[in-house]
Formats: structure tokens, sequence, C-alpha cells
């Protein structure tokens, strides 16, 4: 007995509670499914393809019935001319049979998600929904190209390690205190949503580092305390919102832009439009929830409000250090970085678009003897590439047969929602959906593409303004932080252990609250002043 306790003691002993390195992903214990999500994966095939069997084959659906051609949209009035109306019905019910038995697949996660997209992308063909070409075309899709050059600009920073210089200078610089700690962490992470698209990759940079202040202040070795439970819980909070302020923000983002725009292509939206109403609304919830965590949910006691670990920050300062001073490859991260924000916040004025932007940016990026990164170097997750490109085909099917506004039209006239229903309701119906949507639907991706069509056939339907309902649902999308499985952040700093599911449910199901008042807020003043809203009241 004795032999082990000291083997326990050495290896706690062996423990550097400050040194980084015991805090990369990889040394992370993995997650493993429970048993739920086991049995949700093992019937979610059988599932899946039931539902699509009955759907296309067996159930009669009064949908379709006496379904009146001629309000259907230029887009499907297109197809409905190329295959007759028989043929179209026909059409409709694989593309109501695909969308269900994907929705399956993706929740379930069955297979994986790519490996559902190609399923998706392959039955879209079979069932004639839409051309074989316009079908595989969705990876061309602009919003497609600027997801893989937004990965190729994150890969240049990461690579460089001037993202990681950047936020150990600013702890440094501004972390004094358990305050100036929090507040660095949130204008770092927003920061970095303005050009990383990945809210995992930002996760990951920073997870090493405030690790360590966890611990410097007193939280490590599954030694919880309620500094440690605030400064994990905000970054998770602060990876997600601070990527809804810009439209870049996200892959999700972009692809609601993408359904929005498809709808309106006379309408003019583009990153500045996103971060006039996105940026003030995140950094106010952000800063609601430094005050809801630090002084409402987890107050920290005065002791949890000093360092624990003398000299603790020097580790962060000998961390630093250790990366020399800056290179050059670092100086030309920065400014490809600067330029391309720059264009993106003044493309009214030159015109050039966003993707067109990125272009210039990730070719400079890789340029021989200009440039800072090889191909090699770039890490560009092609797995949530094909992904996305199912998502749009899956999108392109939706409008090929107009199905939001048709199921939109059915279930208005069910809950016997007409067009004299006050906006507030629709308002209210549709952000509500989406923010709480977020805690059973992991994909971003996915709930966009459900949600944003349907807020689009509802504005079409009953002739509201274009975006009054879209675009504040396109706000709330990322919204994903109540309990471990909601997102691929959630469930990485999960693993951190600083807290548990109760501390994640009470802290986010209180921000998700919030955050729906402060829609509602938008909605009626700055989405109003802006144009999107006809106010709400």
């Amino acid at each position: 007995m004795t032999d082990k306790n000291t083997e326990l003691e050495q290896e706690v002993q062996a423990f550097d509670p400050l040194d980084m390195n015991n805090y990369k992903v990889e040394k992370l214990p993995k997650m493993e499914k429970s048993g739920f999500e086991k049995w949700m994966a093992r019937l979610g095939g059988p599932i899946a393809a039931l539902v699509f069997i009955l759907i296309y084959w067996v159930v009669d659906i009064p949908l379709f019935d006496n379904l009146d051609f001629s309000s259907l949209s230029a887009k499907a009035q297109a197809r409905l001319a190329v295959v007759g109306e028989e043929t179209f019905i026909r059409i409709c019910y694989a593309m109501l049979a695909i969308f269900c038995s994907s929705i399956v697949l993706w929740i379930t996660e069955a297979v994986a998600s790519y490996m559902t997209s190609l399923m998706v992308i392959l039955a879209i063909v079979l069932t004639g929904v839409t051309t074989q070409k316009e079908a595989f075309a969705q990876l061309g899709h602009p919003v497609m190209w600027l997801n893989i050059l937004s990965f190729v600009l994150a890969s240049m920073l990461v690579k460089t390690r001037a993202a990681k210089r950047f936020a150990l200078w600013f702890v440094l610089k501004f972390g004094k205190s358990a305050s100036g700690i929090f507040f660095s962490f949130l204008v770092i992470n927003v920061v970095l949503s303005m050009f990383i698209s990945a809210t995992t990759v930002k996760a990951t940079i920073l997870l090493p580092i405030f690790m360590v202040v966890a611990a410097i202040f007193g939280a490590s070795q599954g030694e919880r305390n309620n500094f440690g439970r605030n400064l994990v819980l905000q970054n998770l909070f602060q990876v997600n919102i601070g990527a809804s302020a810009f439209m870049t923000g996200s892959g999700a983002n972009l692809l609601a832009v993408s359904l929005i725009m498809g709808a309106y292509s006379t309408y003019s939206f583009g990153y500045t439009d996103w971060l006039a109403a996105g940026f003030p609304l995140a950094m106010i919830l952000l800063l609601l929830g430094w005050f809801v965590g630090v002084k409402i949910i987890f107050p920290l006691k005065p002791e949890e409000k000093k360092p624990q670990i003398e000299g603790g920050m020097l580790r962060l300062r000998s961390e630093l250090d250790a990366m020399g001073k800056m290179t050059v490859d670092e100086y030309k991260a920065i400014a490809i970085f600067v330029g391309v924000l720059l264009l993106w916040v003044t493309g009214e004025w030159h015109g050039i678009d966003e993707t067109t932007v990125a272009f210039m940016g990730a070719i400079v990026a890789l340029m021989p003897g200009i440039g800072v990164v090889k191909w090699n170097d770039v890490d560009i997750p092609w797995h949530l590439m094909l992904f996305s490109a199912g998502a749009y085909t899956l999108g392109s099917g939706l409008n090929a047969t107009d199905l939001p506004a048709i199921i939109v039209n059915a279930g208005m006239d069910a809950l016997g929602i007409t067009g004299n229903t006050p906006f507030i309701v629709l308002y209210l119906l549709f952000t509500g959906l989406m923010l709480f949507s977020g805690l059973l639907f992991q994909s971003k991706t996915m709930r966009a593409l459900i949600f944003i069509p349907i807020a689009i056939g509802v504005e079409q339907q009953f002739g509201l303004l274009p975006l009054s309902l879209s675009f504040p649902v396109a706000l709330l999308i990322e919204h994903v932080y109540v309990l471990p499985f909601n997102s691929k952040p959630a469930a990485l700093l999960y693993t951190t252990n600083h807290y548990s599911w109760s501390d994640t449910f009470k802290y986010g199901i209180t921000m998700m609250i919030i955050a729906w008042v402060m829609i509602l807020i938008w909605g009626e003043t700055v989405l109003h002043w802006l144009g999107y809203t006809p106010g709400l009241f």
C-alpha cells in the first residue's frame, strides 16, 4: 500500500499545472458516447431508411394534394416546366424523404456527417430533384470557397504562431487581476473571430493558455472553483458569440447569407451589413455573459480573485519569451490579415466581394518567396467541406421544389396563422425555434439549413420585409453552448473537468434566455433602424 501511495504522490508531483504542454488537445481525455448516444447511433440508420421508404413510397401526404402550381417560386416553376406536374409531385415526395432521413442521420450520428452529405447528394441526383450538374456544382459554391480560403488564412496564423503570441501578450498586458483576465479573453476571442471561421480552432488555440491561468488561480487537477468555472464557460460562450459578430465568423453564418441571397438575388447584403447589426449585439451579450457568470451564478470568493500560485504569471511570460522576437513571417501574416479585413469592411466602396478578397489573401499567403505557408501547412477539414457541400445541395433541392414554402403554407394554415397575424408573434416563434433548437442539434449548419429557408418562406408568403425574420434568425445560429454535446467546442471544453453538466446548463440556459430577450429588443430598435424589421410593437 505504501509503495502505491508513493507512486501516486510521484505522479501528482510530476504534473506541472503551469506547463502548457499538459493541456494540448491530444492529452485531454476522450469523451466516450453515452449509452443513449450509442443506441441512437445504432438505430439511426434503420430509422432513416424507414423514414425515407415511408415518405417516398408508402404514405400519402395531403401536403401535395391539390398543390397550387401557380404559387411556386420561379425556380420551382422552371423545374416544373421541364419535368411536368406528375413527376414534379414525385420529386417533392423525394425531396421531403431525403430531407427527413438526412436529419435523422445527422442527429443520431449513425454515420459520419460527411457520409450523410455524400448520400444526400447522390439521392438528390438519382431521384431527379435537381440536375446532376447543379447537385455536384455545390462544392464550387462561392461560400464553399470562402470557407476553404478562410482555413488557409487561419492556418497562416496558427503556423506562424501569431495567434498564440497575441493571446499570451494580451493576457500578460491586461490580465493583472481576475476581472482583467476575463476581459482579456473576451477581447482575444472577438479579435480571433474576425479571421478564424472555425470555433473549434479558436478553442484549441486558447485552451492551453486559459488552463494555465485557471491553475494560477487555484483551479487545477480536478480542483474546481468559481474562477475556473467562469473562465472556461465564458471562453466557450465567447468562442461562439464572438463568431456571431461577423459574417465570416463561421461556416454556418456564411451558409445563412448564401441562402438569404439565393432567395433575394436582387438584394445587397454583405460583410458590413452583418457587422452593423451583429457586432454590437455580440458585444452586449459578451458583457452580460461576464456579469451573469461572475456576479450572479458563480460569484468569486475573495481568495479566488487572487493568484494562488506565486509567480504563476511568470510562467506565461517565459512561454512568451521562449517564442523569441516576432519573426518576419508573423509580421507578414498580420499584414495579410489586416489587409483582408480592411477589404472586407470596405467592400461597399471598392465592390470586391468577400470570396474574391479571401482569394487575394490566400494567394499572397501561399506565394513562394512572399507568403508564409506552404500548401502542406494548411489544415483544411475536408470532411467539414463535404458536409457543407451536402448541406448546400440539400438547400438547392429545397429551392428546386419550393418545399419550405409549401410546408410553411400548410403549417401556417394548421396553426391558424394568416397574413393578419401580428409580426411579433412570427418573430417570437422563429427566434425561439432557432435559439432553443441549439439544445438538441449539434450542427449549426443543419440548423441554418432548416430554419433560414422556412423563415424566408414566411417572409415571402406574407409579404414581409426581406430579411425581417431570416436575418434575426441567422444572428442566433451560434448559440450552442448550453450542454456538452451542443457543439464541438462545448464537447472539447467539457473535458477540462472545470465544470459539471449542471454548471454549464445553469449558465448556458440563462444566457440563452437573455439572448432571446436581446434579439427581441434588437428587432424593435437596431434592426428596425437599419430597415430590416417593421418594429415589433
